[in-house]
């Protein structure tokens, strides 16, 4: 099953008749599904149809899709308005009796502002189901367009999350041999430690200098946080195999890797190992910014 992400972008037009039209859809990350529509006047019909078809195709993201509709005749109407003329003739005709100038002639009346008056029906009045059915196949066939550019998008996405995964593992692989971890490192590491313990308390008891010990070798040890790395690399390898929504989870994953990387780099005291577990959190970041786009 492939990865897809949650953005992409489709269009698509067609017609019958008088009736043109096409279809825009934009699809962005989301939390969940949403889908924004922009529907001319007189088309809300056909709105629980089309969104009933977007929800079959898609679980995440917000998708807007607008619709642009002309008709090529039939569209206005013109109407004289009689009152207004009314009152512009008497207008005119006083103005004429105070300047002793002429009457306008009726072109003129007609193009001032009011007397003439424009309407725009409805683009959705009037159109009959052999027009609606194609405008909510094209819109299907959009929907369709917009899954396979969020298709391929995904696979993109894939490879560089892919990428990240193994430059994540390489870097935990780094911290794993780093000769700092070495037995001899760490016994040396710890005396040093244990002798600035027992400089600053002279009159230190064998258990408390034992405790002492212990939880210093307890938080200059990493094993658990190399495994649990290891781990979410192998998590995140087969979520991206099996393929399908994993979105939530890949963004998951990348919280849990940023914790351990956290964890390594506060209890490392050697330059490697902390440069390693910096970088690491570089990388751990660029993939976060990668899965959450993903559906």
């Amino acid at each position: 099953m492939s990865v897809n992400s949650m953005t992409g972008f489709a269009r698509t037009g067609g017609g019958v008749e008088s009736v043109e039209w096409f279809w825009e859809l934009r699809s962005v990350n989301g939390k969940g599904f949403d889908l924004r529509l922009r529907l001319p006047p007189g088309f809300d019909g056909i709105e629980a149809k089309l969104r009933a078809l977007a929800m079959k195709r898609f679980s995440r993201g917000t998708i807007h899709a607008s619709l642009n509709l002309t008709r090529q005749s039939g569209t206005s109407t013109v109407r004289l308005n009689e009152a207004v003329l009314g009152q512009v003739v008497e207008a005119a005709r006083r103005a004429c009796e105070i300047t002793g100038g002429q009457m306008p002639d009726t072109a003129s009346l007609l193009g001032l502002r009011g007397v003439l008056e424009i309407s725009e029906a409805e683009l959705g009045a009037g159109l009959e189901a052999e027009v609606l059915e194609p405008l909510v196949s094209d819109f299907e066939s959009a929907l369709g367009e917009l899954a396979a550019a969020r298709a391929a998008e995904g696979q993109r996405m894939a490879i560089i999350v892919d990428q990240l995964i193994d430059e994540i593992e390489r870097l935990t692989k780094v911290v794993e041999v780093a000769p700092a971890r070495s037995v001899g490192a760490i016994k040396a590491r710890l005396g040093e430690q244990v002798r600035r313990v027992l400089d600053a308390e002279q009159s230190m008891e064998a258990d408390r200098l034992h405790q002492e010990a212990v939880l210093l070798a307890t938080r200059a040890d990493v094993e658990e946080e190399l495994k649990r790395l290891y781990s979410h690399v192998a998590a995140a390898r087969e979520l991206l195999r099996d393929g399908g929504v994993i979105g939530r989870k890949m963004d998951f994953l990348a919280q849990e890797f940023q914790r351990e990387a956290n964890t390594l780099c506060s209890k490392s005291n050697d330059a490697e190992i902390t440069a390693a577990g910096l970088a690491m959190k570089v990388k751990i970041d660029q993939m976060r910014e990668q899965v959450q786009n993903l559906e």
